[in-house]
């Protein structure tokens, strides 16, 4: 055994030729870190119950520390323990990674576009935390200390959130197909963490002309285009590279998205400028006789492109803007409508935003239009400076 330290787990790698190392720690029996030759550590658990030897893996030692590892496998020996002394048995209840894997994942990939957001969170964030304990046996104060550790490790607001959402939905649907054990929703009672949405990333009139004189440059030929297509709408990526030929009215002006994020139909107005970079698309499209149901197909493939990364990391590096991400396009975009008066609702339309409050990031007006704003209230009032 050994006296497992937050150096020796930093610090341990695994030998030449090794499959794996295991550490046994001599403060809980049965608990180890496993070290394997590409650098992953994580945290288990060996036991013996009835005769019978198992196992469980905690989670990996970069989210974990050793005393969180130490008292969730203090927890699963206890729980253990107790049914075989009869004494105030486990609630019956799945694990928290059954009931995620194998009961939620495949319900909301039944209707919902955006599981795969789900499955992730539940791989990288639920499980290494969670995985193992009971699902009726968790409590307010145990998810409580989750979101801390997570907040420990840096990460945003927002994802401690996301899960907190997925966490509530997950106990939700627990209750509702009245899986035994489940009996109350442990994450209904925790708040939301302070999220700050103030959106401080928008290109400036001398950004945009940098930026666009970048993507005419790039090695992509409709990097060019499909930058221009997205200032000019506030499209979303995914919305504007599977844009199709016949879900855009040129005599109306208009863009019908079938299905957007919020699941339903949506039309967007398309300015002048933005049908202008579409007719330049169909040219290109009939010039090189490689006509696609798709406005921006990729050249080689005719299909949506799958990533622009590496084009756009170039331009936006040559542009002197490395830190800009394709969707501050739509940021920029809606702020350069609210600087121009535009209102509110506006803006919330043209992005089809489901709430109003998802909006109101974007209530970041120029100082210039500010102090033009107050100028209008002393006319209107017949009030003037006396010369």
């Amino acid at each position: 055994m050994h006296n497992l330290t937050p150096q020796l787990i930093r610090e341990t790698v695994c030998p030449p030729g090794r499959r794996h190392l295991e550490l046994a720690d001599q403060v809980v029996p049965g608990l180890f870190l496993d070290v394997f030759p590409s650098g992953t550590r994580s945290f288990k658990l060996r036991y013996s119950l009835r005769g019978k030897r198992k196992f469980a893996t905690l989670g990996s030692a970069s989210l974990l520390t050793l005393e969180e590892a130490r008292d969730r496998a203090r927890q699963i020996l206890r729980r253990e323990l107790l049914g075989i002394q009869g004494e105030g048995a486990g609630t019956g209840s799945l694990t928290v990674a059954d009931f995620f894997c194998n009961r939620y994942l495949p319900f909301v990939k039944s209707y919902k576009r955006s599981w795969g957001t789900d499955e992730s969170f539940i791989r990288n964030h639920i499980l290494p935390f969670l995985g193992t304990y009971e699902l009726g046996a968790l409590t307010t104060k145990e998810l409580a200390h989750v979101i801390e550790a997570m907040r420990k490790k840096t990460y945003a607001a927002a994802t401690s959130n996301r899960l907190l959402v997925i966490l509530r939905y997950g106990y939700t649907l627990a209750l509702r197909w009245n899986l035994e054990g489940v009996t109350h929703n442990p994450a209904k009672e925790l708040r939301s963490l302070k999220v700050d949405n103030k959106i401080e990333r928008f290109l400036t009139a001398g950004d945009a002309e940098r930026l666009m004189a970048a993507v005419r440059k790039s090695e992509n030929p409709h990097l060019q285009y499909i930058v221009a297509f997205l200032v000019l709408t506030g499209a979303r990526r995914g919305e504007a590279l599977t844009v199709q030929w016949k879900d855009v009215n040129f005599d109306q002006g208009s863009w019908r998205i079938p299905r957007s994020k919020s699941g339903k139909v949506r039309h967007v107005p398309l300015s002048v400028d933005a049908l202008a970079v579409l007719q330049r698309m169909r040219a290109v499209q009939t010039e090189q006789n490689r006509v696609s149901e798709y406005v921006f197909p990729n050249p080689d493939t005719g299909k949506p492109f799958v990533s622009l990364f590496f084009s756009w990391d170039t331009a936006r590096k040559q542009a002197g803007l490395p830190e800009l991400r394709i969707h501050d396009l739509r940021h920029s975009f809606a702020s350069f409508l609210v600087n121009s008066g535009r209102s509110l609702y506006e803006v919330k339309e043209l992005l089809g935003h489901a709430d109003i409050k998802t909006t109101s990031r974007y209530a970041h007006l120029s100082r210039e239009r500010l102090a033009q704003a107050v100028e209008v209230v002393g006319p209107a009032m017949g009030l003037r400076r006396e010369s």
